[in-house]
């Protein structure tokens, strides 16, 4: 096993200079964050691009939503992503005028709106998505199926984790 993450010198520094009581096991994990985050991000602007130029990058996790949970009330998209009724009334207008989404009255509610994807948004949405796991399975062709999946698993619990503290 490698050094104690908390190794010190005789100058009060660790083993690589930084300061004492620095856990450098989660200052990595931070630094890897930050770089996977921005990397993240700007993939958004590129697949909402793709999908549709005049697509906000923000308006491209909209999408995912719908077409992983199906038709959805305006209140609770809100819910999910953490905005008030009046941003997510913005971006789903945005969405309806590029032909994305439709929105139309809840049988069960008159007063809520539900949301769902066009055919044409479906269609657009599915070949981006479909184009970005082929683009996963080649940068990730030199590790091992089980590597995948043990990332998957520990970017599902630390989501799991995150949700349960955003509650």
């Amino acid at each position: 096993m490698g050094a104690d993450v908390h190794d010190t010198g005789a100058d009060g520094t660790t083993a690589d200079g930084g300061p004492i009581g620095v856990d450098h096991v989660f200052l990595a994990l931070e630094r890897e964050l930050a770089v996977f985050l921005r990397r993240a991000r700007a993939s958004s602007g590129e697949l909402a691009r793709e999908v549709h130029p005049d697509l906000e990058p923000s308006a491209y996790g909209l999408l995912v939503r719908l077409a992983d949970a199906g038709t959805q009330r305006a209140t609770g998209l809100a819910a999910f992503f953490g905005v008030g009724k009046a941003t997510m009334s913005r971006q789903l207008h945005a969405l309806e005028k590029l032909g994305l989404v439709a929105r139309e009255p809840d049988p069960a509610d008159g007063r809520a709106v539900l949301v769902r994807l066009t055919e044409e948004g479906r269609d657009r949405f599915t070949r981006v998505r479909t184009g970005r796991r082929a683009q996963y399975a080649r940068r990730l062709a030199s590790w091992d199926r089980t590597e995948v999946a043990e990332l998957a698993r520990l970017l599902h619990r630390l989501n799991a984790e995150q949700e349960g503290d955003e509650a």
